[in-house]
């Protein structure tokens, strides 16, 4: 199967719903590229599992949740490739290959592993967990990827595939391609708390699918500058939540609002309305393309993409097994 369009591979896990993090961090990008790349969306279901084990009768409704807010958000599925990680047999064979020359030293090392074991409270790390980036590395080859579109905190994974890819290639022979980084344009999207970026699991997001009166009192409780007592008082706005947000979803009147904020011209509360207004604006089209797809649609449209998804994988591990001296009844 030629590649026509240099090819993306990029995706979630399906832990929930989708906020405004997750768009800026790199859905957006993604919707962007699917005009310019040969584009594969992974729903990384099986790596969910490494957090969420015990949750597995969850997953079906994140799963269909995942691939709505995709949609809303405007990816196409006549142009990117959507499809579920756990119903590729391939990319579990290639896990297991890259799994026999990685050092678990070299993943208990890594920065993210170490981050995320520490948020979930893990003090003893499960085979799943720790090998996740194994997985990862196999996710994005077996496509063959030449670009990965990902979030700063995303950076050490790919860096261990390139490094999987080059050690592959080196043992056996160059079938797999090293993936090139593309970051989305807001590397990290604070929380609404002021305390971290924004996640489902610290009740900071706002969602995909939010509506308009949950956006209007999220935005209503978002931290903004302590120190800023009556409407008058002058504002320090590099220290307000708020702000940061209008810098991202606002940012023509940015210059404005931080002047007329320094100079108590504005208080906190036409601050906020004028906010949530602009993140209305924002999820609008998104409301009204959810509309468009059925849950039947969904399914239609993930039975396809990853019935797509699943003949590149058979390929790539035809050209894997031949390096490997592993095709046995070719010999």
């Amino acid at each position: 199967m030629p590649k026509i369009k240099k090819r993306i591979l990029t995706g979630d896990r399906p832990t929930g719903s989708l906020h405004l993090g997750h768009y800026v961090g790199s859905l957006k990008n993604r919707v962007k590229l699917q005009d310019e790349y040969e584009s594969y969306i992974i729903i990384a279901d099986v790596q969910a599992l490494t957090t969420h084990w015990e949750k597995g009768e969850s997953l079906y409704d994140s799963v269909m949740q995942i691939t709505s807010d995709y949609l809303a958000a405007g990816l196409d599925p006549n142009k990117a490739t959507i499809f579920i990680q756990s119903m590729i047999p391939e990319i579990h064979e290639l896990t297991m290959y890259f799994s026999m020359f990685t050092s678990v030293n070299v993943l208990r090392h890594n920065p993210t592993i170490k981050t995320e074991a520490a948020q979930h409270g893990f003090k003893d790390m499960t085979y799943g967990f720790l090998g996740y980036p194994v997985s990862q590395a196999a996710d994005i080859t077996i496509f063959k990827a030449d670009l990965v579109p990902v979030g700063e905190d995303q950076i050490p994974h790919i860096e261990f595939t390139r490094k999987i890819v080059r050690r592959f290639n080196e043992l056996y022979a160059p079938v797999l391609v090293e993936p090139e980084i593309i970051v989305g344009e807001i590397p990290r999207l604070i929380g609404l708390d002021g305390q971290a970026k924004m996640s489902k699991s610290l009740n900071n997001a706002i969602f995909l699918a939010d509506p308009p009166e949950v956006v209007n009192q999220k935005v209503w409780n978002a931290v903004t500058d302590p120190a800023r007592i009556r409407k008058n008082d002058p504002g320090h706005p590099e220290v307000c939540t708020v702000f940061t947000y209008h810098q991202v979803f606002n940012s023509a009147e940015v210059p404005e609002i931080e002047q007329d904020c320094r100079q108590g011209n504005i208080g906190c509360v036409a601050c906020k309305k004028n906010l949530a207004s602009k993140i209305n604006e924002l999820l609008a089209p998104m409301h009204e393309r959810r509309k468009n797809y059925s849950i039947s649609d969904i399914k239609d449209i993930l039975k396809t993409g990853t019935a797509k998804a699943h003949e590149v994988a058979i390929e790539t591990m035809q050209e894997v097994r031949e390096a490997m001296k592993i095709d046995y009844f070719k010999q």
